[in-house]
């Protein structure tokens, strides 16, 4: 389970990159490689909030040609994670406070209904392994307590095919992602330890197949740290 979230993070930019060859399916295929690529690239911190990504530079990167990367930059400009301004050029998306908190709230109200459409589907195994998750982000360091963090939500979401809430649900992690870099990087430093009480809370609500209290924890654990952004405005400046 959530092998794909659980990832390690890349290497800041020039490290070698794997080349995203066009093939006889095309163009269309070649644009979402390069967009996948980009996609992982951005959410792993190798480019920040508002920096410019420029066209040529992706295309000796992934071994594409330009149309593929204007693909994939519409592709992310959809997603929200890149700002397209026409004849000018592509940057990292950013999001404002109140931007912020829009999606932490939506994000309450609908993670904790699709964590109940998969609970039923989480076996034992599935929360062994969530627990061993929330046991390891206790000692992990700021990037691997985001891909352990990931992997622990992400994967209760997986295992029930939806037509738009799942889509939706990860499109705003996606979106927050820098914005919780930067806050993780707060609470580590101040030692803030209720998270990963949360996360046994979740566990041990999800072990009992108790929809009710994973639900109710689960939009706990969301408000608490869309309260505490809201009390860290440097993030959104700094980020």
């Amino acid at each position: 389970m959530a092998s794909r979230e659980a990832r390690g993070v890349n290497e800041r930019m020039p490290a070698p990159a794997r080349a995203v060859r066009s093939t006889p399916d095309g163009h269309g295929a070649a644009g979402l490689r390069v967009a996948d690529a980009l996609r992982d690239a951005i959410l792993d911190g190798a480019f920040a909030p508002g920096e410019r990504i420029r066209q040529e530079v992706l295309a000796q990167r992934y071994g594409a040609s330009r149309v593929p990367v204007r693909e994939a930059l519409r592709t992310l400009e959809a997603e929200g994670l890149v700002t397209l301004v026409a004849n000018t050029g592509a940057w990292v998306s950013r999001i404002s406070l109140a931007e912020c908190e829009e999606m932490y709230q939506i994000r309450e109200r609908i993670e904790p209904l699709l964590l109940r459409f998969n609970l039923p589907l989480l076996t034992g195994e599935d929360v062994a392994e969530l627990d061993r998750l929330a046991t390891a982000m206790e000692a992990a360091d700021v990037e691997e307590f985001l891909a352990l963090d990931r992997a622990f939500h992400l994967s209760c979401y997986d295992l029930v095919p939806t037509s738009v809430l799942g889509d939706m649900v990860r499109q705003l992690w996606n979106r927050t992602q820098h914005y919780r870099r930067a806050f993780t990087r707060v609470f580590h430093a101040d030692g803030e330890r209720s998270v990963h009480h949360e996360h046994h809370l979740l566990v041990a609500a999800i072990r009992r197949q108790d929809a009710d209290e994973a639900e109710r924890v689960l939009a706990g654990h969301i408000r608490r740290t869309r309260l505490e952004l809201a009390r860290h405005p440097e993030v959104f400046a700094d980020a």
